[in-house]
């Protein structure tokens, strides 16, 4: 197993629990949640998939994820007593997932062959995706269509990792490093409030 495998493994574990506790914080029932979690883990990596043409998408040719998913989930719901402050736990193990998710997309998109800031879409789309489904069928706004920054910070590191890449720095530093700094914009911009200016229409009198 590679330092990529086991990235990819918390990546999806990240996931799972984000969208098992947004599921239960939404009072769905046992199978809305393991719907949820799943879609939320395996969406992002899903449609990064289908876009550089590599199907049957990874978790149907490796079944693993599938029980890896369905393993955490049960172990949230067992212990969702213990993952204390709700929205604070979703907040991490969300802000985690991003972080790996975001560094595999870009490789992906690297080792496809694709420009740089193609790559970089590609690592913003495998690592919020899976996100905006699970918005989406929680019946919330996307976190990426909010404020907050999270698409940017996704974006951040995907230019980290195009850099450093650059200059043949070893792989796993710069997974290390790049999903580092993910979670650290992350949590900064949270802790401070930093948002993305917003822009309305003047309402017409």
């Amino acid at each position: 197993m590679t330092f990529f495998d086991v990235l990819d493994i918390l990546g999806t574990t990240a996931f799972a629990i984000s969208g098992a506790l947004s599921a239960m914080n939404r009072k769905l029932d046992l199978f809305g949640i393991f719907i949820i979690a799943f879609v939320t883990a395996i969406g992002g990596g899903t449609m990064r998939d289908v876009l550089v043409g590599n199907t049957p998408v990874s978790w149907m040719q490796n079944t693993t994820n599938i029980y890896l998913i369905g393993s955490i989930t049960i172990l949230s719901i067992m212990f969702r007593d213990k993952l204390d402050y709700l929205k604070k736990s979703l907040f991490l193990f969300d802000t985690i997932g991003l972080g790996i998710f975001t560094i595999i997309g870009v490789e992906t998109g690297i080792n496809a062959g694709l420009q740089p800031i193609i790559s970089i879409a590609l690592g913003a789309m495998t690592g919020c995706f899976g996100g905006v489904i699970r918005d989406i069928l929680c019946n919330e706004i996307p976190v990426i269509f909010r404020k907050e920054i999270y698409a940017t910070a996704s974006i951040a590191g995907g230019i980290c990792f195009m850099v450093l890449y650059s200059f043949m720095i070893n792989p796993e530093y710069i997974y290390i490093i790049t999903t580092l700094l993910i979670i650290l914009i992350r949590l900064v911009v949270v802790r401070y409030k930093v948002s993305l200016p917003i822009f309305t229409l003047k309402k017409s009198r």
